[in-house]
């Protein structure tokens, strides 16, 4: 199977899943997220805004907020490219770029790579070798080896987890994967 041909079968997958289904299994999954000692000790936190189908991550930013953590989410800046830019409460977000949530232009205070510990990943599918199969813009798989610091965990449905990812030089894996049945981590 293409990349192109698992990335549509899984977000149909996605998509075909109620708003309860959703909710719970979100719930599930962050909850898993929230109790790991690596986001635990991070004080600085990358996380995507999500989209309607996708793991739903407004628990994350709560907590990230009431802990005191520094919280970033992308900001599209050019074709492949994104740059971390901090998010300093709800009220900071407006809908940007593609329909994506971001922070308000005039809000926009960035932090570098680097400084982040610990990345929330998206993606269509995944593997056992922690492969990721994007959702096909190519931003993390250039952004990611930029943040050198940072434990790239990524939140999935179970059934996102295939038997293998069509690999790529320029892709880039994650370190941990967490579904609502399991928690995979990179050997």
């Amino acid at each position: 199977m293409t990349k192109k041909e698992l990335r549509r079968e899984m977000l149909a997958l996605r998509k075909s899943l109620t708003p309860a289904e959703r909710e719970s299994l979100s719930a599930q999954i962050v909850q898993k997220f929230l109790a790991l000692e690596i986001y635990q000790d991070a004080s600085t936190v990358m996380a995507y805004v999500s989209m309607a189908e996708e793991i739903q991550l407004r628990e994350i930013f709560a907590d990230a907020f009431a802990q005191g953590k520094t919280l970033a989410v992308p900001l599209i800046v050019g074709r492949g490219e994104m740059l971390p830019v901090i998010v300093p409460n709800f009220d900071a977000l407006e809908t940007g770029a593609f329909g994506i949530a971001t922070v308000k232009e005039n809000l926009r205070e960035f932090v570098s790579a680097e400084k982040i510990e610990c990345v929330v990943v998206p993606g269509a599918a995944f593997d056992a070798k922690c492969n990721r199969l994007g959702l096909g813009g190519g931003y993390y798989d250039k952004f990611l080896p930029a943040a050198v610091n940072a434990k790239k965990i990524a939140l999935a449905y179970d059934f996102q987890l295939v038997e293998e990812i069509p690999v790529e030089p320029h892709d880039s894996p994650v370190d941990m994967i967490i579904t609502e049945k399991r928690i995979i981590e990179r050997v």
